[in-house]
């Protein structure tokens, strides 16, 4: 068997796996949307926070509750360590006071 024949059975079964992972996800989409109502309910009711996105720093788990200066709480000169600061924004109501 040729290399080329052995890579076209190989992308085609990946696209065929591929296409199967879309047709799932289609279908469970609409089963979900119940369970997305239900847990929506829950947390206005348990008045919960933003979701937790980063586990490595405390200003990166919940961003809406970050102010400007928790990254250089240890130096003001001190550089951001952690790879998760450089992948968010502050949050939208933070603002620079003078």
């Amino acid at each position: 068997m040729r290399n080329s024949t052995l890579f076209f059975y190989c992308l085609s079964a990946e696209v065929i796996v591929l296409s199967l992972l879309l047709v799932h996800a289609s279908i469970r989409e609409g089963a979900e949307q119940d369970s997305l109502g239900e847990k929506s309910a829950l947390v206005k009711r348990l008045g919960l926070t933003d979701l937790c996105l980063f586990t490595e720093a405390r200003y990166t788990r919940h961003l809406s509750q970050a102010d400007l200066n928790t990254p250089f709480q240890d130096h003001p000169l001190s550089l951001e360590h952690f790879p998760s600061g450089s992948f968010t924004q502050p949050p939208t109501g933070v603002t620079l006071s003078r």
